[in-house]
């Protein structure tokens, strides 16, 4: 009896020790689920714009020009949704009454870099709180139509020359195309992009962490604490800023959502009869 005492003991401190490095391995595995998830929406860097001025029928064209851009759209969102899930984890971890691993610590603070968020080891709550209303998804059918709408379906000079599909700016000579309309005291220019991929990041990391965007950003915080889903046409609000029309922009926007919503829906979910708003 004391040899199966003491055999119970030994094999009690081997699990004390044993369990918690598996529990530490946990969130690692989870990245690799995350990672399989994303290589599913594996796309090509797209460097050239297909002439969509080819297509005389208008449903064609704007079928061409969804079925484009969404699989980009779709790629750069699991990125953003795979970020979000590593911070609700380190998040979960704190609240847990846990330290962070050296590793955690690094991947907060690359993730809070990439979305301008200080981090603040003295207020983690706060910091938690500017990280998820940042660290989030845009709707595709949002992304799409707004592409639509700033670069005229894929043929506008900026977004043949530049990849540009979201009217970007930036303000370095040279940077990119100089509008033809820009007034004498202006000095900004239309950004050139290297592939449409970083021309579709660069939008989502600017409605993510621009100061002119953050009441869409409450407005999408809001609906994820409600549990409810986050629609395009619930977010367009927050887009005031995006365009000097204002409120004119936002009701062409809207429009332009419902009128495609058939075929944003084909090309996002091709059997499914829920609509991407």
């Amino acid at each position: 009896m004391r040899f199966l005492g003491w055999f119970v003991a030994v094999v009690l401190v081997v699990l004390a020790i044993w369990l918690p490095t598996q529990l530490n391995v946990q969130p690692d595995s989870m990245d690799e689920q995350s990672n399989d998830r994303r290589q599913e929406l594996q796309v090509e860097i797209i460097t050239e714009v297909p002439n969509f001025q080819q297509f005389a029928d208008v449903r064609n064209k704007k079928q061409a020009f969804f079925g484009f851009l969404a699989p980009i759209v779709q790629v750069e969102n699991a990125s953003i949704e795979q970020e979000r899930e590593r911070v609700v984890r380190i998040q979960q971890h704190l609240l847990a009454g846990n330290k962070l691993s050296s590793q955690q610590s690094k991947q907060l603070t690359a993730i809070a870099e990439r979305y301008n968020v200080d981090v603040d080891s003295s207020d983690y709550e706060a910091t938690f709180g500017v990280l998820l209303r940042r660290v989030d998804v845009v709707p595709e059918a949002l992304v799409l139509v707004q592409a639509a709408n700033e670069s005229g379906w894929g043929t506008s000079r900026f977004a043949t020359e530049a990849l540009n599909f979201f009217g970007q700016w930036c303000f370095t000579k040279g940077c990119g195309l100089v509008p033809d309309a820009r007034a004498d005291d202006m000095s900004h220019e239309v950004r050139k992009f290297s592939s449409v991929n970083a021309s579709v990041r660069s939008y989502l990391r600017n409605i993510n962490t621009h100061p002119a965007y953050f009441e869409l950003r409450r407005l999408r915080a809001e609906k994820r604490a409600a549990g409810a889903d986050v629609r395009a046409l619930d977010l367009t609000p927050g887009l005031l800023s995006y365009s000097e029309r204002g409120e004119e922009y936002i009701y062409e926007l809207n429009s332009m959502i419902r009128v495609n919503r058939p075929i944003i829906i084909d090309v996002l979910e091709p059997s499914s009869n829920s609509a991407p708003e």
